[in-house]
């Protein structure tokens, strides 16, 4: 996933807490994080959990403030060198190897349409050339032919592997890659036509996911193998696509009689439609705000970086002399430009300004999402009575690790170990506020909390993050993070600028090999802010999947292919992007999802890379990453100032180690506070019933924050991970997920961080059995093979120095009881290991 990405409790190098708490809280979903603003991850609509194969299409990622090419004669207008033939591929020099994902194998296109690129046989997709004006031609087109293929295969199928699993996964991949190219776009590049377009096909396209996934014959087919003498037979993978098919289809409403089949299928069309219309509120609505400063008063205190990238948005929006040191100045509500205000602005009044119009971003006029919030509750109640569900939680659990009941567990336990050392937090706040001569120290508000815990911990711990910009430029960054992977598992990544076509100037190609040379996979890299078309957040998502059957010469598997995305400080003026070190973070967390997906070795493409992996284990891979950003040898080696090639001096690099745990206690229950408001929504509200969700929002966050959110708070409009993300009832992930990873990273504390063999020895051990079984094999037995036991929260607890041992205990004993949950749910033999439940599906 996914899915901008949560600020776990690790990453609580704190700045924002109050920005972040914003800003986590409303990114989409690919993952996320406690100290980073809120990722958005590619959107998965909430009707995808009930599509026929729930792929998982993007990682929201809470990490900071918050997803082929032409030859064809036919293509006149394009001179892309990228489209190809079935019978022939382009050389690509060193990475020519590449086993492309054919479309003409299995259909083919009319003539008539035969120009348009999304029905191309394709290396790399075109996406240079893909416009708003070929979607609606496209899709019908494209969707024609996967009908004929379906009626094909409902005619013909048969209880086996080459009658049944392959035409499927054909089928299925066809629609996720050229639908996927299509939203990936929308969510980069974003435009009113493209929006249009793709809102008059997709309800044709949940027509048809819906037809596939209710499909009573390749259901009946799939149970008859599960029921068949030659079950045992089949590979641990095999088994777990059968079972998950089988569940998605019951989740998709297969059971249902016509009259109720036909109320669902409406429900999934209306909730498809209101939850891409949710994103582009929150989308229309922070572009929507534009702040212009003239008087360099107002912005006393925003750094250097800040006041450059601002007069760089102003010169975007017109006012063609603006100047960093003169102005004038454009203030945003995007990530960058929201956090540098929030954490170094002296002014208060305009810090009160910009807080304000971030959390009621999407909540009025036009855009406002709180109808859209009750309808999408309502309807995704309705959806789960007519699957026999008690809750929507109920249904989204059903293809997780966890109970509700266990997750609320958790978050308690959690919770209550967390609130002392938040209380302590804001006390501590208060004194250096005062102590500072602060007029607001005794009654602090949210938009002084980021600024005074700046301040603090600048002063704690003498360490100012703007001042460590300079070491982290984009070049060095990337550059230590794949000497990280080489060290770790074996690989080499080398740029292939030019390999495949790009959506925008600055996005980076990669190549990435194994051992002897030969490229093993491929990843597209979009690092900067455009709040103009791209949506906030930090994502990974695959472009395509490993897979035997889409092989295109019939031997080799086809290649996985990835792209991610960040929302990082984009260059300004002749310097390069000088990154903070959370957004150093965010990149170690998408490129955590980008290897899972990349350097599996699972040849199954329904339970291939992030393909099939349970919602709540999906995080294990990307936060694990993160853990390396505290490696003194890693950060030393991208920590290089940008000018003179200085490391970063040894005593800051202490600092930073020492200030990971600065504010522990309010940013894990920044976490909790979302992840405790989803459950209580998908479990206990009743829409049009006596509370609004803003009440059920007041009233988890007298438990979960120190200082209650303001009456007017309306976080929720913005909260696209649960409403237009993947993260519906499953928030609780980033907590749950943060167990797996600690641990996991702890092999290597175990092993010796120093010790350059054993570090590779174990980095060999994750990446074959984390990073290369994916979802074809169980997420808890995964974790055993690498870790030789059961999960443990001693590590997470200890890297986060929060809970004393007393604490320990009693949270080891609710993972405890956790685990047992899990293998139940592993050895029944109904159909619980399904796959992901908010994956895009096909």
């Amino acid at each position: 996933m996914r899915i901008i990405r949560h600020i776990p409790d690790r990453v609580l190098f704190n700045t924002i807490f109050v920005t972040v708490n914003i800003l986590m809280a409303s990114t989409r979903f690919s993952l996320s994080r406690s100290v980073h603003p809120i990722l958005k991850c590619p959107p998965f609509s909430s009707s995808t959990r009930f599509a026929p194969k729930a792929l998982l299409k993007s990682y929201p990622c809470p990490l900071w403030p918050s997803s082929f090419s032409f030859c064809l004669q036919t293509l006149h207008h394009s001179t892309s060198p990228y489209l190809s033939s079935s019978s022939s591929s382009p050389s690509f020099s060193s990475c020519s190897s590449f086993s492309p994902p054919s479309m003409a194998s299995s259909f083919t296109v009319d003539d008539s349409i035969g120009s348009n690129p999304l029905l191309q046989d394709f290396d790399f997709p075109p996406f240079d050339i893909v416009e708003a004006k070929h979607v609606r031609p496209g899709i019908r087109a494209l969707l024609k032919k996967l009908e004929s293929g379906l009626d094909e295969l409902e005619k013909t199928v048969e209880p086996s592997w080459p009658k049944l699993v392959e035409p499927l996964e054909k089928i299925v991949d066809r629609l996720t890659v050229v639908w996927g190219m299509v939203n990936h776009l929308k969510a980069v590049k974003d435009s009113a036509e493209l929006r249009a377009a793709i809102e008059e096909v997709q309800p044709e396209k949940v027509k048809f996911q819906l037809r596939l996934g209710q499909s009573k014959p390749i259901y009946n087919a799939f149970k008859a193998i599960k029921e068949s003498p030659d079950w045992q037979s089949l590979s641990e993978a095999r088994k777990r696509i059968v079972d998950a098919q089988i569940k998605e289809a019951v989740l998709n409403g297969v059971s249902l009689e016509d009259d109720k089949r036909e109320q669902f299928n409406k429900i999934q069309q209306e909730l498809e439609r209101l939850s891409h219309k949710f994103s582009e509120n929150v989308l229309d609505a922070t572009k929507k705000f534009e702040k212009l400063i003239t008087d360099n008063k107002e912005i006393d205190g925003l750094p250097a970086t800040a006041l450059g990238l601002a007069a760089q948005t102003a010169v975007s929006t017109g006012h063609e002399n603006a100047t960093a040191e003169n102005g004038p100045w454009m203030i945003t509500l995007d990530a960058p430009s929201f956090i540098s205000v929030m954490q170094h602005a002296r002014n208060r009044a305009l810090r009160e300004e910009v807080y304000r119009a971030y959390i009621t971003r999407a909540s009025s006029g036009d855009l406002d999402n709180t109808p859209i919030i009750n309808q999408i509750l309502k309807l995704r109640l309705e959806k789960a009575k007519l699957l026999n569900y008690n809750n929507y939680a109920e249904v989204s659990m059903a293809t997780k690790m966890a109970t509700v009941d266990k997750a609320e567990e958790l978050l308690e336990k959690i919770r209550s170990a967390s609130w002392d050392a938040a209380v302590q937090d804001v006390e501590d706040l208060k004194s250096y506020s005062k102590s500072q001569g602060a007029s607001e120290a005794d009654s602090l508000s949210h938009w002084d909390i980021s600024f005074w815990s700046e301040r603090l911990r600048e002063s704690k711990y003498d360490i100012n993050e703007e001042e460590l910009r300079p070491y982290f430029s984009f070049s060095k960054v990337m550059d230590g993070l794949f000497n990280l992977a080489k060290i770790l598992f074996g690989i080499d990544i080398e740029p292939a600028d030019g390999l495949a076509p790009v959506w925008n100037k600055d996005v980076r190609f990669y190549c990435v090999k194994d051992s002897s040379g030969s490229p093993i996979a491929y990843f597209y890299f979009d690092p900067y802010s455009r709040p103009s078309e791209k949506r906030e957040g930090a994502w990974m998502d695959e472009v395509v999947s490993r897979s035997r059957v889409l092989s295109r010469n019939g031997t080799t598997a086809r290649l996985p292919v990835a792209h991610m995305v960040c929302n990082q400080t984009p260059p300004v003026g002749d310097k390069p992007s000088l990154m903070t070190f959370r957004e150093v973070e965010t990149i170690f967390h998408e490129f955590g999802h980008a290897l899972q997906h990349m350097l599996t070795k699972q040849d199954e493409g329904l339970v291939a890379g992030i393909r099939g992996v349970e919602w709540d284990a999906v995080e294990l891979p990307s936060q694990f990453m993160e853990n390396w950003c505290y490696h003194r040898d890693t950060l030393m080696s991208i920590a290089k100032h940008y000018q003179t090639g200085e490391s970063l001096p040894e005593e800051v690099y202490l600092k930073l180690l020492t200030a990971r745990t600065f504010r522990a206690g309010s940013l894990s229950l920044r976490q909790i506070r979302f992840a405790s408001l989803d459950l209580e929504l998908h479990t206990k509200y009743i829409p049009d019933g006596p509370e609004s969700v803003y009440d059920v929002d007041q009233r988890v966050s007298r438990k979960t924050q120190v200082i209650p959110p303001l009456p007017e708070d309306r976080f929720l409009c913005g909260f696209n991970h649960i409403f237009a993300g993947g993260y519906a009832a499953g928030y609780y992930s980033y907590k749950w997920a943060e167990v797996l990873s600690a641990d996991a990273f702890s092999a290597f504390e175990d092993a010796g961080l120093e010790d350059s063999k054993a570090v590779k020895e174990t980095g060999h051990k994750f990446r074959e059995t984390v990073l290369a079984l994916g979802g074809g094999k169980a997420p808890l037995e995964v974790f055993v093979e690498f870790r030789g036991r059961e999960p443990s929260p001693e590590a997470l607890l200890r890297h986060n120095g929060l809970l004393p041992v007393i604490q320990v205990a009693i949270i080891h004993h609710v993972y405890v009881l956790l685990v047992i949950v899990l293998k139940r749910k592993e050895k029944e033999n109904t159909t619980h290991l399904g796959l992901n439940s908010c994956g895009v599906v096909l």
